[in-house]
């Protein structure tokens, strides 16, 4: 089998291209797998460190907003839009592909609308509930449309789709909550794990702030937080505000690198909306609060939260809603319940599924076969 794999922009289109590839490549070692993704992009720097052959061609969204320096922009991507698409052509003639497989963002189109024209099966894997525009545009070459969210669903028309869940990395599935406790130390006190992506998110930040300070006098929570690169200011912010130096029950770090971990070990999880972070607690039957970035295309973290909270699997702060009043009373109220935190987590629990990679590796082999 020979497989192109494109998409990129953000990890939630990277990383369950890589995590569908590996699949393969454990299944049929002899698959060859090209990723094409965009020039000067986070994909062409972690798709060749996983150890893959990847292409890069050059390629920009279009502005909306009008303004005389995003009709500039957009007459940029017009141009990016032609020239892409002859790349496209050149790389699928000479890889010959058997199928194509899309996972989002707009470096995906050319080359997979090129795919469809030159007679080559595409599929797309879509991992959040509301389609972005490049999965809609594609979903009507697509001979299946794999998504993460079944919601998702009713913005594709008569598209064909497959509900085939976001690829969750093996060692959140296997995490064991007992023993992840045991390793981080912890004792029977609720463990909330708070955080708002590798880069930070200063909403969270400020709302966590007067929690972890409240948590450090008065020892009723344990607390890991990740505050994340952009927010370096927030270990001073703490002292400022008064928290314990020495308080055992708080753990602050820019990064939490073993999310496995301290996910598996917290009973309630303060994050934002991404795709594959709500698989991941889904993977996991963890409750959470989720405060959705308002700041991604097409408002989509609103929809992946609310397709959780609709089935009771979470709730949900709106950042322009945010205070830190509101959170630290939406979290003291779930745990005033003993019932409640399992509740959430055992609705979050059976919207996850655990064999995506497996799901979606039966979808190739379906059109390929057909």
């Amino acid at each position: 089998m020979r497989i192109l794999f494109a998409g990129g922009g953000t990890g939630g289109h990277i990383n369950p291209a890589l995590a569908v590839a590996n699949y393969i490549r454990e299944r049929e070692p002899e698959t060859a797998i090209l990723y094409v993704g965009g020039a000067d992009s986070m994909e062409q720097r972690l798709v060749p460190a996983a150890g893959f052959e990847f292409r890069a061609i050059r390629v920009s969204g279009f502005q909306r907003k009008l303004s005389v320096r995003n009709i500039g922009r957009n007459i940029r991507a017009l141009w990016r839009v032609l020239t892409a698409t002859k790349q496209s052509k050149k790389i699928i003639r000479e890889f010959s592909p058997d199928i194509c497989m899309g996972t989002g963002g707009y470096v995906c189109g050319p080359i997979l609308r090129e795919a469809a024209k030159m007679g080559v099966p595409i599929v797309v894997h879509e991992s959040n509930a509301f389609p972005g525009v490049t999965t809609k545009m594609l979903a009507r070459y697509a001979k299946c449309t794999m998504l993460g969210v079944e919601d998702a669903s009713k913005y594709l028309g008569d598209a064909p789709w497959e509900l085939t869940g976001n690829p969750v990395r093996p060692q959140v599935i296997r995490a064991d909550k007992a023993e992840s406790r045991r390793e981080l130390g912890l004792d029977d006190r609720p463990l909330i794990l708070s955080f708002g992506g590798s880069l930070g998110a200063r909403s969270i930040n400020e709302a966590m702030a007067d929690l972890l300070v409240r948590s450090s006098k008065d020892g009723r929570y344990q607390h890991i937080h990740g505050y994340g690169q952009y927010s370096r200011w927030m270990p001073a912010l703490l002292a400022e505000k008064g928290i314990e130096p020495n308080a055992s029950n708080i753990d602050v770090r820019e990064y939490i690198n073993n999310m496995d971990v301290a996910l598996s070990a917290a009973d309630l999880v303060i994050c934002r909306a991404g795709a594959i972070t709500l698989s991941e607690l889904q993977a996991q039957g963890k409750a959470g609060i989720l405060i959705p970035s308002p700041n991604v295309a097409e408002n989509h973290q609103f929809h992946n939260a609310m397709a959780m909270v609709n089935r009771g699997a979470a709730r949900i702060i709106e950042e322009k809603d945010l205070t830190p009043e509101k959170l630290t009373a939406m979290i003291d109220s779930i745990f005033e319940n003993e019932t409640t935190v399992d509740e959430i987590g055992k609705n979050a629990s059976a919207m996850g599924i655990l064999d995506a990679n497996e799901r979606i590796y039966q979808v190739i082999l379906k059109v390929l076969s057909s």
